[in-house]
């Protein structure tokens, strides 16, 4: 489903944050990107989701070349980033309300649909608070209910577990699990924590300067 071929991408002249990576990742597989800060997994993240431009190699998803890959049209990918993104000035449901748009026709559907996710995320006591106000928890927790109001066939998540604790990062690992981790879809998860990659995913590639180094596989 996403192969990748001798990648090499360069932010300056003597520096590769990629470094001629080499990748095959299979239908359904769970895969951990695992390195420290600046090892090259959340630019390898940001290149699959055209963020970034490579210099150098090939990249397929569905054996169609990333840069005509439309995500809208081919493929349903989901990305939740360590820094989420919104309307940072409109509420809660005002953003959910944004990505529904693009489901339903009829503005009942939109707000049934809206109305039924924000139950089945706990979170309609958010749904009227500007988005700039919320902590980084309650926006990841948004962020997963958005991804949840259409079906995901590949999700990325760039170190957002590193940012949580205790019973909030469980929240998130147990919603991760019951929502989106469906037998067929593909997870790449983004993160230095060998202990937590180890619970959610049975395969680990992990990143050193730019270039994988070593791999391994093990069951869940």
């Amino acid at each position: 489903m996403i192969r990748i071929k001798n990648l090499f991408l360069r932010y300056v002249r003597q520096y590769y944050a990629l470094y001629d990576i080499t990748l095959e990742i299979g239908l359904g597989e769970k895969v951990a990107f695992i390195g420290d800060s600046g090892s090259g997994k959340t630019s390898l993240i940001r290149t699959l989701i055209k963020l970034e431009k490579p210099q150098k190699g090939e990249v397929y998803i569905r054996n169609i070349p990333i840069k005509k890959v439309n995500f809208a049209e081919d493929i349903s990918l989901g990305y939740l980033p360590a820094a989420p993104i919104f309307f940072e000035n409109k509420t809660v449901r005002e953003n959910l309300l944004y990505v529904e748009k693009m489901q339903f026709q009829r503005r009942s559907q939109m707000e049934n649909a809206i109305t039924d996710t924000l139950k089945e995320f706990g979170i309609e006591d958010l749904q009227d608070i500007i988005v700039s106000d919320l902590t980084l928890y309650q926006k990841y927790i948004v962020s997963l209910a958005r991804l949840s109001l259409r079906e995901i066939e590949i999700l990325l998540v760039d170190e957002v577990l590193d940012n949580l604790e205790g019973q909030e990062r469980e929240n998130v690992i147990d919603i991760l699990n019951s929502k989106f981790l469906k037998e067929n879809t593909i997870f790449v998860l983004s993160t230095a924590d060998e202990a937590l990659a180890k619970r959610l995913c049975n395969r680990k590639v992990f990143f050193e300067n730019g270039s994988i180094v070593k791999e391994s596989v093990e069951s869940l």
